[in-house]
């Protein structure tokens, strides 16, 4: 009689998973067993790749629309500028049901300059959802920022400054670009070197003191009419200022000038 060989490890093991795989095909079929789509998950990334998050064409989609609505915010009227746009990411606890078609949007009353957030909703899917996700809009031009760190108190000179790419909507506080509103004037915080010089990092001009004789002009739709006053208070670049007109009527108006101030009618 010839030996029975027992079976090896290896045939034990195929054996079990065949017969495991079996059981699993019989019960999917009866039913006892429910295979279901997973859903969408966006998983945590790194900032600079958080775009890989979403579908490429989706993310394309974004940036197009943000960069879009940012041109049209910034204006023809401004300086020349490149409009860069960064995708964020979900937020990684979400867990969203698949969708068919999702559309980016723009939320009422956002102006995308800056840190924003832009909208996806599903359109077309098992379940309607609506999220947002953040994107940051740079305007990249040339401006002036400062050669050197500068302590509070400057008086700024030509040699204080130089020009280079900034971003200018990273602050809701414009840049300047032109000299001639700069030289002359005081620091009232300090700069390090390379950063841009904003209007609130100037300290405000007066131009003129109480007492002093200015010139009231006030300004309507296409007409102007001057008169002579007398300021009441001191006269601080944007802030408003109270003068007294020759015939003793009190007008508030905005110092714009050497004693000069500017009252809309």
């Amino acid at each position: 009689m010839t030996p029975v060989r027992p079976p090896a490890p290896s045939e034990l093991r195929d054996a079990a998973l065949g017969a495991v795989l079996c059981l699993l095909a019989k019960a999917a079929v009866l039913g006892l067993l429910t295979l279901s789509a997973p859903a969408v998950l966006t998983a945590p990334v790194e900032p600079a790749n958080a775009s890989a998050a979403l579908d490429p064409t989706l993310a394309g989609q974004l940036q197009r629309l943000a960069r879009e609505s940012a041109g049209a915010s910034w204006g023809p009227t401004q300086a020349p500028a490149r409009i860069e746009v960064e995708v964020g990411q979900l937020d990684p606890r979400l867990t969203l049901a698949p969708c068919q078609r999702i559309e980016p949007y723009l939320p009422a009353g956002t102006r995308l300059l800056g840190r924003s957030r832009m909208g996806l909703r599903c359109l077309q899917g098992p379940t309607r959802w609506n999220v947002s996700i953040p994107v940051t809009v740079k305007v990249i031009a040339r401006s002036l920022v400062t050669s050197t760190s500068l302590p509070a108190g400057t008086v700024l000179r030509v040699h204080h400054l130089a020009e280079a790419e900034v971003d200018l909507a990273a602050s809701p506080d414009p840049a300047l670009g032109d000299a001639d509103a700069i030289v002359g004037r005081t620091l009232a915080r300090p700069l390090a070197a390379g950063e841009a010089v904003r209007r609130g990092d100037l300290k405000p001009r007066q131009w003129f003191a109480a007492g002093d004789a200015v010139r009231i002009v006030a300004q309507g739709a296409g007409f102007a009419v001057s008169a002579d006053g007398q300021a009441m208070g001191p006269g601080f670049e944007g802030q408003p200022a109270r003068v007294r007109t020759e015939s003793g009527r009190i007008l508030t108006g905005m110092p714009a000038g050497d004693r000069r101030v500017e009252v809309p009618l």
